[in-house]
């Protein structure tokens, strides 16, 4: 490169100051420090276009390798799901084929004994409550027997 010392600065200095004159050389300077700080910027920004170009081509090797790895285990997670909806319905195809033959051999029907829990619960009108002989009001056991104790006579 370049092999400036401090002799070859002074000794370019003495001449600058013989050819230019003691007036113009400090805006001479100035000028030539504000172009090198110019010359300096644009040289970052170059380093650092380059660098981010370098950043941004890293960055789409990564995102392809993670969406090649990404489809992977989707294609294994759907041919797991297959087998396994396969065996599934297998499975599925025996345990019915068992439960009917014991349910119809053996076992009544089964009801659940609360089987009208979501008309009493739910927001439904009291007409439809009404008409399904659903109560309205519930009473305790004492009220109940309360209500319909005969009463007695007077007399």
């Amino acid at each position: 490169m370049l092999d400036i010392g401090v002799t070859k600065l002074a000794i370019i200095g003495g001449i600058a100051l013989v050819v230019i004159g003691p007036e113009k050389l400090p805006g001479l300077a100035r000028t030539i420090g504000t172009l090198l700080g110019r010359a300096q910027r644009y040289v970052a920004d170059v380093k650092s276009e380059v660098s981010r170009s370098m950043e941004l081509d890293e960055l789409k090797k990564m995102k392809d390798s993670m969406e090649s790895a990404a489809r992977d285990v989707q294609s294994t997670i759907q041919t797991n799901a297959s087998d396994f909806e396969k065996s599934w319905t297998e499975a599925t195809d025996t345990a019915a084929q068992a439960s009917t033959e014991v349910s119809s051999a053996v076992l009544p029907a089964y009801q659940h004994p609360k089987k009208k829990w979501r008309i009493k619960q739910g927001a439904t009108p009291r007409w439809y409550k009404a008409r399904n002989g659903v109560r309205a009001h519930v009473q305790s056991g004492a009220a109940r027997v309360a209500r319909f104790r005969p009463q007695k006579w007077n007399g």
